[in-house]
């Protein structure tokens, strides 16, 4: 068993792992579905997962205010958003775009949630979000409060042992189901999940491949973002782990026109699970995935006759601000 690091009891795990039957019958395969869209904290995703460590760190550190940053549509920052209120600390969300019209989605519920909100230009955002993240630290330090800043998507050395704990709940899920999954698929956005299911696999010493599919930067960039994170984690936590035969495997077809930006393709195999499972899934990260790996599938590029783990990690609330997209 894995030693952890401290954290914040935030998640409602374990989460369920579901066969999907008639999908399954459908597609001609084995899919199984870990509901990491249930883990609570307003249907937060793998985003808790990932604070449940990384806010036990900041708390530990004396911070009363999270700093951290995204899209303004950002999964994460509402995550944070409401951890935070649920924790009694203030949050800051600094957020790539201009917001226009009545606000939906994530955005209205970062301001439900009582987040201080610093929206900036895409061109200004990406290239200057350091110093916009250590301006507001500085700002909020003049005024005596304790800032704490938080990565994109809490994936770091520190936000990737959420999905480490849930390589271990998977570990558990396969012995109580008999399974022995090929992969374990899962969407990759920050890298943060991946990286921790990547390292925990690996620590475990589970026989099977966890399969990112990216949803914005090609293979290259993921495969050198899931390295740094865990060699991150590694200089962060002493940790003496030999990670040469870590497979770090991304799949980068199913892209689509780029983040946040999903085809007619995506929106349909949305619908199609939504009517089929009753489970929906949104067109920024898991619609992308779940579409790719279903592909896959049919292309025969994957093996359709040995199970396969689809991790859902949220992002419901992603489908308001396109709903243009199923019409």
């Amino acid at each position: 068993m894995l030693k952890l690091p401290p954290q914040v009891p935030l998640a409602q795990t374990p989460t369920p792992l579901q066969y999907l039957a008639r999908a399954s019958a459908e597609v001609g395969a084995k899919l199984w579905i870990k509901r990491d869209d249930l883990t609570g904290i307003t249907l937060s995703g793998n985003k808790v997962r990932k604070l449940e460590f990384t806010l036990a760190k900041a708390m530990a550190e004396g911070c009363d205010t999270i700093i951290t940053c995204g899209g303004l549509q950002s999964n994460h920052c509402r995550a944070t958003a409401f951890a935070c209120a649920s924790l009694g600390l203030a949050a800051v969300l600094v957020l790539r775009g201009v917001p226009e019209g009545v606000d939906d989605g994530n955005l209205l519920l970062d301001k439900l949630a009582g987040a201080e909100i610093c929206t900036f230009e895409p061109r200004v955002y990406t290239s200057q979000l350091p110093q916009l993240l250590e301006a507001k630290a500085e700002e909020l330090r003049s005024q005596g409060r304790r800032p704490f800043i938080i990565p994109t998507g809490a994936s770091d050395g520190t936000g990737i042992w959420g999905y480490v704990a849930a390589a271990m709940e998977l570990q558990r899920d396969f012995e109580s189901q008999n399974l022995q999954p090929s992969h374990i698929v899962c969407a990759t956005g920050s890298g943060g999940t991946q990286a921790g299911l990547t390292l925990g696999v690996h620590l475990l010493q589970l026989e099977t491949t966890v399969l990112g599919m990216a949803v914005c930067d090609d293979e290259a960039y993921f495969q050198r973002k899931v390295r740094a994170d865990i060699e991150q984690w590694q200089q962060r936590y002493n940790r003496q782990v030999s990670l040469d035969d870590a497979a770090i495997v991304v799949n980068d077809r199913y892209i689509g026109p780029g983040y946040a930006k999903a085809g007619a393709e995506v929106f349909a195999t949305i619908a199609w699970l939504a009517r089929t499972e009753g489970i929906v899934l949104d067109p920024v990260y898991t619609g992308k995935a779940f579409h790719g790996l279903v592909s896959e599938l049919r292309a025969g590029r994957l093996p359709s006759d040995r199970d396969i783990v689809f991790v859902h990690t949220g992002g419901i609330f992603g489908n308001f601000p396109q709903k243009q997209g199923y019409s």
